[in-house]
């Protein structure tokens, strides 16, 4: 594993995460219970905060970053992921705020400041623009993004399995290593 101390702070990770071997992790960075970072993902905690709740995954090749202050022109932005949330293969998320319960798809880019709120959709390869604040219980999808409609009840707790599948795939890893 490529676990790095940043200045004096090193990664956090519970001791029920899954990391896998090729994935980067550098700095201020917290993973939480049953959580998983996958292959060849970069965590890079340098210049602010990355928080990982309980059950969430990082899947293959995504980035994971934030935003330094620099006077007079931007504030010190962390990354804060909630608990349950699946963010697909392939994206980058950037200095913002996801909260529990939501799916990322592949490669999507979730950019400084934005909030997703719990109970969303993010469809495949969308974009939201910094800043941007959805509201819960609905499916998001383009570039620009925009809300397609409200979720149905299935599709919510399909995002709970997802998170769920994810930490037995990833136990699974973890017995094979």
């Amino acid at each position: 594993m490529n676990i790095r101390t940043y200045g004096s702070a090193s990664p956090i990770i519970d001791a029920t995460a899954f990391v896998d071997p090729t994935a980067v992790i550098i700095g201020r960075v917290t993973i939480g219970e049953q959580s998983s970072v996958w292959c060849n993902s970069v965590i890079r905690g340098d210049v602010s905060d990355i928080i990982i709740g309980r059950q969430s995954n990082i899947q293959d090749l995504t980035m994971l970053h934030v935003t330094h202050g620099k006077p007079g022109r931007s504030m010190e932005t962390p990354l804060i992921i909630g608990d349950q949330v699946t963010i697909g293969h392939n994206c980058c998320i950037h200095a913002c705020t996801i909260q529990d319960r939501v799916l990322v798809g592949m490669g999507s880019t979730v950019l400084d400041r934005v909030l997703i709120p719990d109970n969303v959709l993010i469809g495949a390869g969308s974009v939201v623009a910094p800043g941007k604040v959805l509201e819960s219980g609905y499916l998001y999808f383009g570039n620009p993004l925009k809300q397609v409609r409200q979720l149905t009840s299935e599709e919510i707790e399909r995002i709970e399995y997802s998170a769920i599948h994810y930490v037995k795939l990833s136990a699974s890893y973890t017995a094979s290593i």
